[in-house]
């Protein structure tokens, strides 16, 4: 409009001047009437096609920063617009610029209402939530689209139907970190706010512990200062590793140097910034710190129109402002000033849609609205463009931005790595998060572990040598080999401490825990390659890899003194029971073959078989007899006995059978017991030793093993633990070592794991392992939780299994020289300790023979001049028998007997008393035959 004013004054002046100058030409001044309204004409169509399109931007001013990057990229935005005409081939784009005070809604609502009077078709800023208060009522009363391209939360009653915001939707981004915290799978985390813009953004992520099983913590920055490092000092003893920062991307570059400062940038920590400038800042010397710190970005760096742009931003940043943003890398755009260059953008798609529309000027107290304001704030809705940050398309109801893409970016040592992507309505996208972890060694190269460990034979000791040694060659054993080809796989170096305490970790009764644990805890150490047993109060505080060696808790105790053979050791393959229901048997034997072959007329014979008529019959099974044939019988020797009847035969059978198998077991145990020492043990497992108390029995103090009794719910254990833990000065060892000591010198059984037992009792052959393993367990190394070693190690781990090598360190360090009892011999000769008791019996039966047969001699010797005497006196009553008694005794039948008849005697006639001295010489030995 103001190029037509100009040509209407023109006009009147030249036509003054004519008519002044020649009132007489008439005809000629009618001419170049006619040829200036020609001209006029030609000038308004002119005009109309190219028209003059004006914006406003009210930006707010801080002390330090003279000109907002909002108002740099306003007008870095409409430059390039108006230099390239692909886009508004006939319009030209110009902009009015208003500078308010920070926090002044006042000063902002009259700067609005000034742009207003002048004709704008659209109002940008401000960006503080008061003014923007201020100015969105005045731009809703006139219907003038009010744009924003920074972070507001939407009003309640939904009444700002003329603001759009290009900027993500808040609720999209708490869902987006909610996302990332359940892929990351935190347990816990900590959210550090700046204002109470952040509560709104982390309302999700708030609501979570109610849905999912994490622990949410929430801090507040200091206001006022800049200073956080009392704050994360306490987050840090807190042991808060996984943090979450919503602040600026200046408040950011201040956190980053505090956390290098307080030695947080390790690979123990997480960060995760809210801001989508993080990867705008300076991170060159926090890459190879190993810490974990990721982030989104809006800005598609990939896209070479996006990187045109940005080139171009920085270059006329460098000219402008040559020392201005310092903390920005290479002064690249950030996404405050991406937002705004493609708010503008989309102004100038909409307007090039709306045909036939004019710009008039508004006076904010008249509330006239703008005729055109909700045709072009439908068209700005409709408007699709393809900016900085991706594709750009707003909702027509509420003109805010849903639909949109956010890059997740993660600090790498050789660059920012984009590990996925996020879409408003897809969710999280993680397909190429893998590629940088192909090679799983690549992160470990050139990087120095500390591991902790402690001495403990053979898994760490301290190395024999005759010159002084230093650093990791002062020690050995089977960790050390274990961390070497650990080091090897992964390319890592490390540096071997001893814990300071001397302890592998246990938890006290206040959750406090020591030893290696509690160094893995407060990240002095990386690992702790040890003998540390994987349990389960262990894995809550500390992450472990799979085990390198599985093993259980036995009972180390002193071997019992060996007892020799004693002389009458023959006896000891069968118990004192079994050898009485022998003897037992033996005679109940002989007794039933004494009645049965008694019984039995088959057991009777005739002893004179040349005499058939003799009336006289013979039975051999006398009850000494028979005991002779079971004793006979059970010594493998026979007697001149035999039965002859079917009964008496199946009785000697039978216990035939019975001494078959009573002298064959004897025969097969009667070796072991001859030769084998006897190694009788007071304890043979657990329950042995829980049931007594005389043999003292404990644990290595704040171990794994104690950590095992004393959680236990079995009564075994549980009454074990209660005798420990009441003997706790005397029960519990410092260490192996004093426990082994223990073991040796006193009544002391040891609880300890069944690895070291075998070691121990390959190198003293006074000890020896009691017992079967109480549990079963393994030996892992210990990471910090969240540590990115810890797969690492597991894959190292089991490719060592693989190969057989965790075998081949097991047997270097395990095999010792073998004790002698336990080596392959071939049997040892007997000797008098052995059988020495089978000659005492030999002897005492020779001797128990000779006096018996002293006995006999004289018993016999005492009978015979006994029937002397009864002879002499009455030796002719016997003479002078009737003869009736001799034919009574022939009707009487036959004459059983158990001994041989006696010979026939020739009677003299009755009378003669006459005695003939040789018949009489044999009369005593007759009557004692007969007694007999």
């Amino acid at each position: 409009m103001s190029a037509k004013s100009t040509w209407i004054i023109s006009y009147l002046k030249l036509s003054n001047m004519e008519n002044y100058a020649n009132c007489c030409h008439i005809a000629m001044d009618k001419r170049r009437n006619v040829l200036m309204w020609i001209l006029y004409f030609m000038s308004e169509f002119c005009l109309s096609s190219n028209q003059v399109l004006r914006i406003g931007g009210i930006f707010e001013t801080r002390e330090n920063e003279p000109v907002s990057v909002e108002e740099l990229a306003f007008k870095f935005a409409v430059t390039s617009i108006n230099r390239n005409r692909t886009l508004m081939p006939n319009t030209t784009l110009t902009y009015d610029i208003q500078r308010v005070n920070l926090f002044d809604s006042f000063e902002a609502s009259r700067r609005v209402c000034d742009q207003l009077a002048l004709g704008v078709v659209a109002v940008f800023g401000p960006s503080h939530s008061s003014s923007v208060s201020a100015v969105q009522s005045i731009c809703n009363a006139l219907e003038v689209p009010h744009i924003q391209t920074r972070w507001k939360h939407p009003s309640v009653d939904n009444k700002d139907t003329f603001y759009i915001n290009l900027y993500p939707e808040y609720s999209a981004i708490s869902r987006a970190i909610l996302d990332i915290v359940t892929f990351m799978k935190w347990k816990s985390v900590t959210i550090v706010y700046e204002d109470s813009t952040g509560l709104m953004r982390m309302q999700e992520l708030i609501k979570a512990p109610s849905k999912n099983n994490l622990k949410v913590r929430i801090r507040q920055l200091p206001s006022g200062s800049s200073d956080a490092r009392p704050l994360l000092k306490e987050m840090k003893k807190g042991k808060e590793c996984f943090v979450i920062f919503d602040c600026s991307y200046k408040m950011a570059a201040e956190l980053l140097k505090q956390l290098m400062s307080m030695g947080m940038m390790t690979e123990y920590y997480h960060f995760f910034f809210t801001t989508l400038d993080l990867f705008a800042l300076d991170l060159e010397p926090y890459r190879f710190t190993g810490v974990n710190m990721t982030a989104f970005r809006m800005l598609n760096l990939d896209s070479p129109v996006v990187s045109s742009v940005m080139e171009r931003w920085s270059m006329e940043r460098l000219q402008a402002l040559p020392k201005a943003d310092t903390i920005l890398q290479n002064r690249i755009m950030t996404t405050e000033a991406a937002l705004m260059y493609d708010a503008v953008f989309m102004v100038a798609v909409a307007s090039q849609r709306a045909t036939q529309m004019t710009v008039s000027s508004l006076q904010c107290h008249r509330h006239k609205p703008w005729r055109y304001g909700p045709r072009f704030m439908n068209l700005f809705r409709e408007a699709r463009w393809d900016g900085l940050t991706g594709r750009i398309v707003l909702n027509k109801t509420d003109g805010l931005r849903r639909d949109f893409d956010l890059e997740l970016i993660s600090l790498k040592e050789d660059k920012n790595a984009k590990i996925g992507v996020w879409n408003s309505f897809t969710g999280l996208n993680l397909t190429e998060a893998r590629k940088d972890n192909t090679n799983d060694s690549e992160s470990l190269f050139n990087r120095t572990l500390i591991v902790t460990t402690i001495l403990e034979n053979p898994y760490v000791m301290y190395k024999k040598s005759d010159k002084v040694l230093y650093g990791n060659d002062r020690f050995e054993g089977y960790c050390l080999d274990l961390l070497k080809e650990l080091s090897n796989i992964l390319g890592f170096t490390y540096e071997v401490k001893l814990v300071s305490d001397g302890k592998y970790g246990a938890q006290n009764d206040k959750g406090e825990w020591n030893g290696m644990v509690r160094e893995l805890i407060d990240n002095i150490a990386d690992l702790a390659v040890a003998p540390l047993t994987i349990t389960y109060v262990r894995e809550k505080v500390i992450d472990f890899s799979k085990p390198f060696m599985t093993l259980g808790i036995s009972i180390l105790y002193r071997k019992p003194n060996g007892t020799n053979p004693g002389v009458f050791s023959f006896l000891n393959p069968l118990t004192p029971d079994i050898w009485m229901y022998v003897l037992l048997a033996c005679l109940g034997v002989s007794c039933v073959l004494f009645a049965i072959a008694r019984f039995s007329p088959y057991e009777w014979y005739n002893p004179h078989p040349c005499n058939p008529a003799s009336d006289v019959v013979q039975n051999n099974f006398t009850l000494l007899n028979s005991f002779w044939f079971g004793v006979g019988a059970l010594m493998r020797q026979g007697t001149e006995v035999m039965p002859k009847a079917l009964s008496t035969r199946i009785v000697g059978g039978i216990w035939w059978f019975f001494t078959l198998i009573i002298i064959s077991s004897y025969t097969a145990n009667l070796a072991a017991f001859l030769t084998v020492e006897r190694m009788d043990s007071p304890i043979a497992s657990a329950d042995d030793l829980a049931k007594q108390t005389k043999i003292e029995y404990g644990a290595v103090r704040d171990g794994s093993t104690m950590t095992f009794f004393k959680k236990s719910k079995i009564s075994t254990y549980e009454k074990m633990w209660a005798f420990m833990s009441s003997r706790k000065n005397t029960a519990l060892m410092k260490n192996n070592r004093e426990g082994i000591t223990r073991v040796l010198t006193t009544d002391y059984a040891l609880l300890m794991e069944s690895t070291s037992i075998e070691y121990i009792s390959q190198r003293n052959c006074n000890l020896t392992q009691v017992g079967g393993l109480i549990d079963s367990k393994g030996y892992g190394v210990g990471t910090p939780i969240g540590s990115p070693y810890r797969d690492k190690v597991t894959i190292a781990i089991l490719q060592l299994q693989e190969e057989g090598k965790l075998h081949m360190m097991k047997e270097k360090w395990w095999r010792g020289n073998g004790c002698p009892e336990e080596d392959k011999k071939e049997a040892n000769a007997l000797g008098v300790e052995n059988i020495g008791g089978i000659f005492i019996v030999l002897a005492a039966g020779l001797v128990l023979s000779v006096f018996v047969a002293i006995g006999e001699f004289i018993y016999k010797a005492r009978k015979n001049s006994d029937i002397e005497e009864c002879c002499d006196g009455g030796a002719e009553h016997f003479l002078q028998v009737p003869p009736r008694h001799q034919e009574a005794g022939e009707r009487a039948g036959p004459r059983r007997t158990g001994q041989p008849p006696l010979p026939p005697q020739t009677h003299p006639a009755e009378g003669d008393r006459h005695i003939d001295k040789t018949a009489t010489r044999h009369i005593p030995q007759l009557i004692t035959d007969e007694l007999l």
